[in-house]
């Protein structure tokens, strides 16, 4: 019941045939197409365009990511100040547990 099945390769059957013979081919080159010589004039106002509006909504989303990111951290510091506390305490539990032995 629980012993691996260990699969088989079938061995061909039958006559093969040989593989087929690639001939080489000859290589014609194009000529080019010729390149346009018709240039568009390049803007003069900046890719990125800052309106108030904008940049108010990027200085509330940089707070909103420093407040929860400062949230997770202290949260983080809380809990191995706490973790750390308890394990205190259960040493001294212990030691004066065997102290009084």
């Amino acid at each position: 019941m629980f012993r691996p099945k260990v699969p088989t390769m079938p061995q061909p059957t039958g006559l093969t045939t040989p593989p087929a013979v690639v001939e080489p081919t000859t290589i014609t080159s194009h000529a080019p197409a010729p390149a346009s010589t018709a240039a568009t004039p390049a803007p003069n106002r900046p890719a990125v365009q800052l309106t108030p509006g904008t940049v108010l909504a990027l200085v509330g989303g940089g707070t909103a990511v420093v407040l929860v990111v400062g949230a997770v951290l202290v949260s983080m510091l809380l809990a191995v100040a706490l973790t750390a506390t308890s394990v205190a305490v259960c040493a001294l539990t212990v030691r004066s547990c065997i102290a009084r032995r």
